[in-house]
């Protein structure tokens, strides 16, 4: 495309990791295309996040929840379809290739609908699939070729994130309230994830908390959800002295400061990882089902450990053996990545 582009709609709904790979497709438009108006479509989960993205001039939340009764689709669809419709774009890009995404890129006025490579759920009836040059590569780089086929440059890769001072404020003064300082060296561990074969062994963790207080620097506990909150429990109680527990007490805002400014963030295939490495901050990420080459840490694919089992990379959200499938990547194993990564 050689025209300037005035107004791009972006449809990436969820999950938190993959919205935040999305970002720098934000970026990228905005660098070719300064004045292009961005909208961008998103489910209220990673709302939080996307509203501190100064690339976004419009967030479109989309309540799939709400849809799925007869009654809540009745309520919600045509003030949802006035919204989206009320404008004209000059390109659509459905970076989700899913049939949600499908019906709501179907429903935007453009006459340029553009989606990923590997689109499913016959959402590429409605969106055309870039099939570009990393097309077998990280899953940033995926949604950067959609951006690549409207005529972005893509100069440089950038996570679009601003902080509002008063949630890195409250940030601080929720570490502070839990028994840390910033000044004070700390690491993340991001505890959950929402398959239960990404997350790590709790007395792994545990042992991983009593290692970094041996080495003088404090271990942060985060997470969200009942899970993540029985999860936390029991590492505190395995661990000789209990790391400091902010599962369930930051919002996005507040959680992203409390990253940033992090030494390390230790976790599994998950949202927290992936907002580590876009924010810049040294990550370590335990993969087992997922493989480092499309989803590991953008920009440290270097500091992912890969299980070692003959199985791995599968995709699948439940291992159909039944192992515990980060079980065999060892504390040690992360220690020594962690020493080698100084």
């Amino acid at each position: 495309m050689e025209h300037d582009l005035n107004n791009v709609l972006i449809i990436k709904l969820s999950a938190i990791g993959d919205v935040i790979h999305a970002l720098p497709v934000s970026y990228a438009i905005k660098e070719t295309f300064p004045n292009a108006k961005l909208t961008w479509v998103v489910e209220p989960p990673s709302y939080d996040l996307l509203s501190m993205n100064p690339c976004v001039d419009n967030i479109i939340t989309f309540h799939k929840k709400e849809f799925k009764s007869f009654r809540g689709f009745a309520r919600k669809f045509f003030p949802f379809r006035r919204e989206l419709q009320s404008q004209t774009y000059d390109a659509v890009l459905d970076l989700q290739g899913l049939f949600k995404s499908a019906a709501i890129a179907f429903f935007a006025r453009s006459n340029i609908k553009l989606g990923i490579c590997n689109m499913r759920e016959m959402s590429d009836r409605v969106s055309k699939p870039v099939v570009g040059k990393h097309f077998n590569g990280h899953i940033v780089e995926r949604y950067l070729d959609t951006a690549r086929a409207i005529g972005c440059r893509v100069d440089k890769v950038v996570f679009p994130l601003v902080i509002p001072d008063d949630e890195a404020q409250r940030a601080e003064s929720i570490v502070a309230h839990a028994g840390a300082q910033f000044k004070n060296p700390f690491v993340v561990l991001a505890i959950g994830a929402n398959w239960v074969n990404k997350r790590w062994r709790e007395e792994y963790f545990a042992e991983l908390v009593d290692w970094f207080y041996s080495i003088e620097v404090i271990p942060i506990m985060v997470g969200a959800g009942v899970v993540d909150e029985q999860r936390a429990q029991a590492i505190t109680k395995q661990a000789e002295i209990p790391p400091i527990d902010l599962v369930g007490k930051t919002n996005w805002k507040q959680l992203a400061h409390i990253v940033k400014n992090a030494r390390l963030v230790v976790g599994g295939d998950t949202g927290v990882v992936h907002l580590a490495a876009g924010l810049g901050t040294r990550t370590v990420m335990l993969m087992g089902p997922t493989d480092a080459n499309r989803n590991g840490p953008y920009g440290q694919l270097k500091n992912a450990l890969e299980v070692d089992r003959t199985c791995k990379f599968c995709w699948k959200r439940v291992c159909p053996k039944g192992d515990d499938c980060l079980e065999r990547i060892t504390v040690k194993q992360v220690e020594r990545k962690i020493l080698s990564m100084k």
